[in-house]
């Protein structure tokens, strides 16, 4: 099993719901399709954003047997104002979905957000050769921003000068990729040696991450996007990889957020710490959520989520534990405020 951020089938599923007729809070939707270009691979996600209020019914997004959806009006018209765009990264193993609960919360307070499965490291799709390539991560989330852009529908509704990176996990690991961290694979090396039984060290290992020369020259290769304003990092994992001068030349405002109840395979005190440590004073910032747990940042698990997950793959249905007395619902409220806070002082 890997507690890193795995996802089993269950996590699939986009479920359409008739309700009673769209209001004009309810979140517009549509399927996100990213052709491949140049460099830069295929992919496919969602993206969330206001809309004109409709006659469209609602949906709920990423609903299915264990996990709960979020209400959106599935490829209703975007409003005619132009918003903030917020790129969201999954962890190892999660998907675009994971994250939902976070996303429909963004566009209420007016952002749009969009977010995409990584190739070789999503549900389903976990693939050494090409997960191992985690600076193509990177290049995903450049690609989604590229793409919006450019693209006759959404260019003229976001607004440039105001883009944020979110992840979870390794996908907190993205985010901070594209704000100018650099990997050090022989520094990553050396860590695993010493805290083998990590779930970082279990993806360096079993996904072969960094083993030739032209990879970890890839691996150190500068990934930032200077187009990416700010950064939010929830429990991220493979930390000690970055190199201490490249977190200490970020100029970016990064928020770190911290589950106070870590899952013992991506400790907060070896991951975001050690990322607050290294960053620059006047560009971090970290909030510790008590009787939070790694994946407490997943979505809200159905009653009968755990024995689904546990039949499904033994161990998974760590997936719906939260800290001692957490609450998950409780939880997210308490997460989406203060990034709602820090984007606004930022």
């Amino acid at each position: 099993m890997r507690q890193f951020c795995f996802m089993s089938v269950l996590v699939q599923g986009l479920i359409a719901i008739q309700f009673s007729p769209a209001h004009a809070q309810e979140p517009g939707f549509q399927k996100l399709e990213i052709p491949a270009d140049g460099p830069f691979r295929a992919l496919a996600g969602g993206i969330w954003y206001p809309a004109v209020a409709t006659s469209h019914p609602v949906s709920l997004i990423a609903d299915n047997a264990a996990f709960v959806g979020q209400r959106a009006l599935v490829d209703a018209t975007p409003d005619n104002t132009r918003h903030p765009l917020v790129v969201v990264s999954h962890g190892f193993g999660g998907n675009w979905r994971n994250q939902a609960w976070l996303a429909t919360t963004l566009v209420r307070a007016g952002y749009i957000v969009a977010a995409i499965n990584h190739p070789g490291t999503t549900s389903r799709d976990l693939e050494p050769a090409t997960g191992a390539l985690l600076w193509q991560r990177a290049g995903d989330i450049s690609h989604v921003i590229s793409e919006l852009e450019g693209h006759a529908l959404w260019s003229g509704h976001i607004d440039r000068e105001n883009i944020t990176v979110i992840g979870h996990s390794l996908g907190g690991w993205t985010a901070l990729e594209v704000a100018g961290a650099r990997m050090d694979a022989d520094k990553m090396t050396r860590d695993c040696e010493t805290h083998p039984d990590l779930a970082a060290c279990d993806v360096v290992r079993d996904f072969a991450i960094g083993k030739t020369t032209a990879e970890r020259t890839k691996l150190a290769q500068d990934m930032r996007d200077p187009r990416i304003k700010r950064v939010v990092s929830l429990d991220l994992g493979l930390a000690r990889g970055f190199s201490e001068d490249s977190l200490a030349h970020i100029n970016i405002p990064v928020l770190i957020i911290a589950a106070g109840s870590p899952t013992p395979k991506v400790p907060s005190e070896l991951e975001s710490h050690y990322l607050f440590d290294h960053l620059p004073a006047k560009f971090r910032e970290i909030s510790v959520f008590k009787n939070t747990a790694h994946f407490s940042f997943l979505q809200l698990c159905k009653a009968n989520a755990i024995a689904l997950l546990e039949d499904d793959t033994p161990g998974d249905g760590i997936i719906c534990k939260d800290g001692v007395n957490g609450d998950r619902t409780r939880i997210h409220h308490a997460v989406s405020q203060r990034i709602l806070a820090f984007l606004a002082q930022h």
